[in-house]
């Protein structure tokens, strides 16, 4: 008994050495993601640079702009994302930039290009918007499908084309990228039309403009379609801007959830990616310091 227990021991300890010795990249990823390596002597984390990062203002809210500007600049990000012009002044005081604009007027999710209703006055905000982007020396203007309301996907795909056609050629001469988020219609938007990524590239087909990109929420897209690295691999060329969150929750992207980011963020890098990759969740934490820690460990999760 003695000698078959020493035996089991040993072929054990053999299979954990294989294991280890024939790790993934993704499992090498997991292991070193807690390590002290690209930390200064203060402790503090320095970034790869390998992707571009961001976080959005209202995910960030708990803290005041000024020192949301604060916290981006000691933690080595150089953007802001989702922020109206009016507040483009406070960023450039602590060398910022606005890395996905909003216009100057409402925003509505649910009222736009799909629906012909809302053109003219979605058509006139735009084309005030783009030269006030591109004078700021930003690139990224967001927009949305609206809601269906009963409208046919194709239908409404065509209303976008449409609508996008008046503001594309003046976006194109400022060299300013109009990005239309992806949400899901399940949880989150109920309703929504641009909920996958299908009708999205088939809209950036139709529009066949090198200045119109689609807002690829690797969380939306989740909940909705699943197979994110698939399709990042597959249609990454109309992809110019990504959003960040945990699923299921819409929480901080840690290893306690069904995506895991540094493989996702792997996937984009390898595409040649030089856009930004923004953190746009739901805090889990109560107080200002837990918000701010699980802030820097999200980046740092996604920074491959």
């Amino acid at each position: 008994m003695e000698n078959k227990s020493s035996r089991r021991k040993v072929l054990k300890q053999i299979a954990g050495t294989a294991l280890l010795a024939g790790a993934s990249p993704a499992f090498a990823m997991a292991g070193n993601m807690h390590s002290p390596n690209n930390e200064d002597k203060d402790g503090r984390y320095r970034l790869k640079g390998n992707i571009n990062h961001s976080v959005c203002r209202w995910s960030a809210a708990y803290l005041s702009l000024e020192d949301q500007c604060k916290l981006m600049v000691d933690m080595g990000i150089k953007v802001i994302d989702l922020l109206k012009p009016d507040e483009w002044p406070v960023i450039k005081k602590y060398g910022l930039e606005c890395s996905m604009c909003y216009i100057k007027g409402e925003v509505s999710l649910t009222k736009g290009f799909n629906d012909p209703a809302n053109h003219a006055l979605l058509v006139k905000e735009y084309l005030e918007a783009i030269p006030l982007v591109a004078e700021a020396g930003y690139k990224n203007l967001i927009c949305f499908s609206g809601n269906r309301n009963g409208m046919d996907d194709k239908v409404g795909l065509d209303h976008c084309v449409t609508g996008l056609r008046q503001i594309m050629p003046l976006a194109e001469k400022h060299g300013v990228i109009i990005q239309m988020e992806l949400f899901n219609s399940r949880v989150d938007h109920k309703d929504y039309m641009a909920d996958n990524s299908d009708w999205g590239v088939a809209l950036c087909k139709k529009l066949g403009s090198p200045n119109f990109k689609l807002l690829y929420d690797i969380y939306h897209m989740q909940v909705n379609e699943g197979d994110i690295i698939h399709r990042i691999r597959e249609n990454h060329q109309y992809f110019g801007h990504y959003h960040v969150a945990g699923v299921p929750g819409r929480h901080e992207p840690d290893l306690s959830q069904e995506l895991y980011y540094p493989a996702v963020m792997k996937a984009i890098a390898d595409t040649g990616f030089k856009g930004y990759v923004a953190q746009e969740f739901i805090f889990t934490g109560k107080t200002d310091a837990e918000k701010t820690k699980a802030l820097r460990a999200a980046v740092k999760i996604c920074d491959i």
